[in-house]
């Protein structure tokens, strides 16, 4: 784990919680990772940020959310951009706030409703179940 994601994850207490920024549980063979927010890694170096390892630019998700979020991403631009603000201002806060969370499963809820059919290019479901397991809020 990098040395920002374990001080992020210690300061924003995921353990403790039992949750993370987006308001899921460790779900089997979950690590914690560092999502970037505000700058996409791909930008960073063009950019003049390096690998854009930076606490204001990062969200600590596991890693089924964050498969997830990279899914949305692909998908569906406002409600992707929907839940980087909701992660924007935990970081601003510098706590994790149940209200966002709570926005954040909204938002999550709608895409799933919009693209339950939906299939990948290999033909398998988009959204597999444990993507919608979240705490309930």
């Amino acid at each position: 784990m990098r040395k920002i994601t374990n001080e992020m994850a210690k300061a924003y207490r995921v353990k403790e919680l039992g949750y993370d920024m987006m308001g899921y549980e460790k779900q089997k063979d979950d690590l914690l990772t560092f999502h970037h927010l505000i700058i996409p890694r791909r930008r960073c170096q063009t950019l003049g940020y390096g690998d854009g390892y930076f606490w204001w630019n990062g969200a600590i998700l596991y890693t089924t959310p964050h498969d997830y979020i990279h899914i949305i991403e692909g998908r569906d631009a406002d409600i992707y951009l929907y839940i980087t603000q909701q992660l924007i201002a935990e970081n601003e806060k510098g706590y994790i706030d149940i209200n966002n969370i709570r926005r954040i499963h909204d938002a999550l809820s709608s895409f799933e409703k919009e693209h339950s059919a939906d299939r990948t290019r290999t033909g398998k479901i988009l959204i597999r179940e444990q993507y919608t397991r979240r705490k309930k809020v």
